[in-house]
């Protein structure tokens, strides 16, 4: 037999590879409900929160010329939620896709210790993404955010808990069916963004949906951006139930962790990072 390496055949088109690197990921999609679920996720929501951004405006026609600078002032606080919310997930992943677990929790470190880094370390990234983005639209826009003044800070703080809140529950799904539902990290936040009201009222969803929306930290934060910007008043209600809200969720997400990490320890997961 000869020991000369085929070269010819080795180049020649083969269907059958192809059917078997196919076949390969179908079984890998087949594995992995977060996949599937993603192929689906961004057409339905680009389709449900446009449809009512359309809806709204086609009744509230002086809406823009009213204020300019709300549909801005929602894209950059949208963003300090996604932020807040990536910048707790991409860290923890970050331990995941080196395999780092196992020796991180050799050390003394305790899980709520690191929940409390990871919060920790989104917040700043939130800060140094959104940062040059608002001062950007200075001179862009004409439009500077920093005009709110106090009532900034209150929406800036509350979606920045709200978002560690998912972010950190994210991690603890991610840690249970491991790095094929990594994908969580950049959707899971997005679920909310039709029921937030960023770009219109929560008055435009349907009733039944209503409900559901204002059990919401930040739809709350947003229905009190556009008050301070076209009413000029800020309301004191929409900021309470934000805080009131934001623990019951901060106390949920880091619950939820806690849990999960007690059960990925017992059964070994923490050694066992993949898809």
């Amino acid at each position: 037999m000869s020991l000369v390496p085929n070269i010819a055949g080795d180049l020649a088109f083969s269907p059958r590879r192809i059917r078997a690197m196919v076949l390969r990921y179908l079984f890998l999609l087949k594995g992995s409900w977060p996949r599937i679920f993603e192929l689906a996720y961004w057409p339905i929501m680009q389709m449900v929160l446009w449809g009512f951004f359309t809806q709204f405006l086609l009744t509230n026609s002086s809406f823009i010329a009213q204020a300019g600078g709300v549909l801005i002032a929602g894209v950059l606080l949208w963003d300090v939620l996604f932020r807040s919310n990536i910048g707790v997930a991409v860290s923890f992943l970050e331990e995941m896709w080196s395999r780092n677990l196992g020796q991180l929790f050799a050390s003394p470190l305790r899980p709520y210790e690191w929940a409390v880094s990871l919060i920790t370390i989104g917040f700043v990234r939130v800060v140094l993404g959104i940062g040059p983005a608002a001062l950007l639209a200075i001179p862009l826009y004409h439009y500077s955010i920093f005009d709110m003044g106090l009532p900034l800070v209150a929406f800036f703080a509350n979606l920045l808990v709200f978002g560690a809140a998912v972010g950190i529950a994210v991690c603890g799904l991610v840690l249970r069916y491991g790095l094929g539902a990594e994908s969580l990290a950049w959707v899971a936040v997005f679920a909310f963004a039709p029921i937030s009201g960023v770009y219109y009222p929560i008055a435009t969803l349907p009733g039944w949906l209503q409900p559901i929306a204002l059990a919401l930290p930040s739809s709350h934060v947003f229905e009190g951006m556009r008050a301070v910007m076209i009413e000029g008043v800020f309301r004191w209600d929409y900021f309470v139930d934000a805080c009131l809200l934001n623990l019951v969720y901060l106390g949920l997400g880091l619950g939820f962790f806690l849990h999960i990490f007690r059960i990925a320890r017992r059964r070994g997961l923490l050694l066992q990072v993949g898809e």
